[in-house]
């Protein structure tokens, strides 16, 4: 299972779990590896696989680059598409009460083919948007149904109910083709800081402090967005693997992207804000992959229960800590 965009690199979306757009019908990146090549701090190489090393192969699937340099992963390959219905719906963000709180019912019961993200920014200049729309506060609905396109389109009708969108652009296209989709929104060049936090449900709390927030943006690409996994994703046990976070059901990032370094402290000072008020209503752990370098004090927390297994793994694959410039699991 691939990434949100394109310019995802596959191994350290790997590592960390992995999830995207067909997360919920197949699982975490994780759910589908059947086995790696990895040379370990020592330099020996060994494959890890259920059969093969398997305590390696259990903190791999999760534990990042922890325990080895992953040199060969070998994947479980799904049919997809090789179309698929996609999409954006585009609501006034006057209407972000109503439509998120929408959001969060509708993704409790839409099935595993179907997946619905929620980002709220500021409306870059989209083709199907009016113009007077650009640069306005909106709430977007991202919709992407990996089944049979007609399906789909019934299990999609009720989100244009949410509310009265500036407009929509769904159709059929490429798999390959959506998943590029927001790349053009990755600036190259750009300055950019995020924290995130895991949510098993959606509450009227948590949306009323995103909405504070999504209103006082502080510069023109920052955005609050919401991935939804569950589905297949969350079948897995907790213990199963070093990623053990299979209560979370979303995945809220807040992304602070902006321009000058005149624009740091404010920028950073607000995803910061937002964080803080809305972790009351997180549920527990987090997604490594989004954990920045000032967050060594969450990474404990972010594998729970399963801290004490992979630190017992760091002391048998790499006791000197060799490889640490990454959301280090500390030997000592």
């Amino acid at each position: 299972m691939l990434g949100i965009n394109s310019t995802t690199g596959v191994a350290g979306l790997t590592l960390g779990g992995g999830f995207g757009w067909l997360s919920r019908k197949y699982g975490m990146t994780i759910d589908n590896l059947l086995g790696m090549d990895v040379i370990t701090a020592d330099g020996h190489p060994l494959h890890a696989s259920e059969s093969e090393n398997a305590d390696l192969f259990w903190g791999l699937r999760g534990g990042g680059g922890n325990f080895g340099i992953v040199t060969r992963f070998e994947y479980q390959l799904h049919p997809v598409g090789p179309n698929v219905l996609c999409g954006l719906i585009v609501f006034p963000f006057d209407q972000a009460k109503s439509v998120i709180t929408q959001f969060a019912r509708f993704t409790e019961t839409m099935p595993d083919e179907l997946n619905v993200w929620m980002v709220t920014r500021k409306a870059p200049p989209l083709p199907f948007l009016p113009e007077e729309v650009h640069g306005k506060e909106i709430v977007a609905l991202a919709i992407c149904y990996a089944g049979d396109p007609a399906e789909g389109e019934t299990y999609i009708e009720p989100l244009r109910g949410f509310g009265t969108a500036y407009g929509e652009h769904i159709g059929v296209q490429p798999y390959t083709d959506w998943q590029q989709a927001f790349d053009p929104l990755l600036t190259t060049g750009a300055r950019n800081y995020w924290k995130s936090h895991n949510f098993a449900t959606l509450d009227e709390e948590p949306i009323d402090v995103i909405i504070e927030y999504a209103g006082a943006l502080p510069s023109s690409q920052c955005e609050i967005f919401i991935g939804t996994i569950g589905g297949q994703a969350s079948r897995a046990q907790p213990e199963a693997m070093a990623y053990s976070n299979r209560d979370a059901n979303y995945v809220l990032n807040v992304h602070a992207r902006w321009e000058t370094a005149a624009e740091d402290a404010r920028c950073i000072a607000w995803a910061r804000d937002f964080f803080t008020r809305s972790q009351p209503f997180a549920s527990g752990g987090a997604y490594v992959n989004f954990l920045t370098g000032d967050e060594t004090d969450r990474i404990a927390f972010a594998y729970g229960a399963n801290y004490e297994r992979l630190v017992e793994l760091k002391r048998k694959f790499d006791p000197e800590n060799l490889l640490r410039t990454n959301q280090n699991i500390s030997p000592a």
